[in-house]
Formats: structure tokens, sequence, C-alpha cells
């Protein structure tokens, strides 16, 4: 892993060329991971997690933030390397399971070479291919998280998959908000998300995430994270007016 960077205490950044991954420890020398990147990360994640103390077996959850495919690529390899459980938003379980397939996004003109750019790379990166996964929680908005080392709250954000959720963790002023919410690399500017199944409902989403108290970093997982003066760059986004 080229770049790990610690962003708090007990959180870190595991930062891939698409969908970074979150690494955070739990009590009793646990670790869970907040994404999975695409097929193909788990030994990246793996040997990231030994850099900073994580053992394989000491994995022992999983919070997927939505069903798309550098988010969930790699919760499959990492099940069967590490018997960690799978906690995922109800609406985007069908899609992750494998059960169903995935809605496809309604881009506008803006987003549309971005979106032909991306999925031509990752064709030609010659990744492996997406494997669904067991989800064995399925999260609901407003059910907490009580076995980390502080309490989170799971919020639904749906627009960009129907059941994509964010993680808040208060006390430490911490949001996990899916692709919800992108930054700038130098982490100043947030936007809305591209790539949404329901913009209105993605904006609404990055709305209700803008109005939380408490959150003074934002681990996007694309883009630079939002540290320091969270609240004031989110306040400043214009996510009506992102992508058109």
């Amino acid at each position: 892993m080229d770049l790990l960077t610690r962003i708090a205490p007990t959180v870190w950044q595991l930062a891939f060329p698409v969908g970074h991954v979150y690494a955070l420890a739990l009590p009793d020398d646990g670790w869970a991971l907040v994404d999975t990147g695409v097929p193909g990360s788990a030994p990246a994640i793996l040997d990231a997690l030994a850099q900073i103390g994580g053992r394989p077996e000491r994995l022992r959850q999983i919070v997927l933030t939505h069903s798309h495919v550098d988010h969930m690529g790699s919760a499959a390899d990492l099940v069967a390397a590490t018997g960690a459980r799978v906690l995922a938003g109800a609406a985007d379980v069908p899609y992750i399971r494998g059960a169903a397939p995935e809605l496809p996004p309604v881009l506008t003109e803006a987003e549309r070479a971005l979106h032909e750019g991306i999925m031509a790379d990752l064709a030609a990166s010659g990744i492996p291919p997406r494997r669904p996964v067991e989800v064995d929680v399925a999260l609901h908005d407003g059910d907490t998280l009580d076995d980390w080392s502080e309490p989170v709250r799971v919020l639904h954000v749906p627009g960009h998959t129907p059941g994509g959720i964010a993680l808040h963790l208060p006390a430490s002023g911490l949001l996990f908000p899916g692709d919800i919410i992108g930054a700038a690399p130098g982490g100043d500017r947030a936007v809305l998300g591209p790539f949404n199944v329901d913009r209105d409902a993605a904006v609404a989403s990055f709305r209700r995430l803008a109005a939380l108290d408490d959150v003074d970093t934002v681990c996007v997982p694309h883009g630079g994270p939002i540290r320091g003066g969270a609240r004031e760059i989110l306040a400043a986004a214009t996510p009506e007016r992102d992508w058109r």
C-alpha cells in the first residue's frame, strides 16, 4: 500500500486509485473495514492492516456503504481469508448477494464521458470478476453499531444506490458518507457523488449529511478526506448544481 494515512487515533485511510478503504481499530484488538475496494484488493488491504498491527483473524466486520463494485469488490475474498461478518444497507442486500441486478445510474451529460472512461479503465486493468458475498446484518436508518470504540449511527442515504448508508461517529466527529459525498484531492471542496440512480434523492441525502452536528472529518471514498472545517465545507457545497 503506497498511501496509508492515519485520519484519527483509531482510523486509517487505505488509498486506492478507485475507491478508498478505511480501517478502524475496535476494542479488544479487533478491526473493522468500511468498504473493500475493487476485486483483487484483498491482499493489499491485509498487508496494510498488518502494517498498522492488524492480523487477518482480528478483522471482525466489513461495513459496505453500498453495492457498487469499487466498494464491495473484495468483500468475498476478505471474508474467505478472515471470517469477518458483512454489514450493509438493507435495500442493497439483494445486489451484494447477487440475487438481483443492480439498477443502472441515470447519467447527466456531464457524467456520461466520466462514467465511460472509468468503466473502460476498470475493464482494461484486468481486475477479477465481481463476486457476490453473503450479508450477515442488514442495516436500517437509526441502527447503531455499539461494539465499536464509540457508538456509531447508521443513516440511510439513498440516491446513489437504493440502500446506501452513511456512518456517523458523533463523539469523534467522523462521517463515512459513501458515494453521496465526494471531495477534491485536497479535501477543500465537497461535491455530490456522480452516477446516481435517483439524483433528487442523492441531493436530499447530501443535504441531510451536511446538516449533521458534530462532523469535523468526512472520510470520502473518492478524493481527499475533508479534515478540519468540514461543516463549513459541506454547507458551502452546491450539490444541486454538480454534474450538470
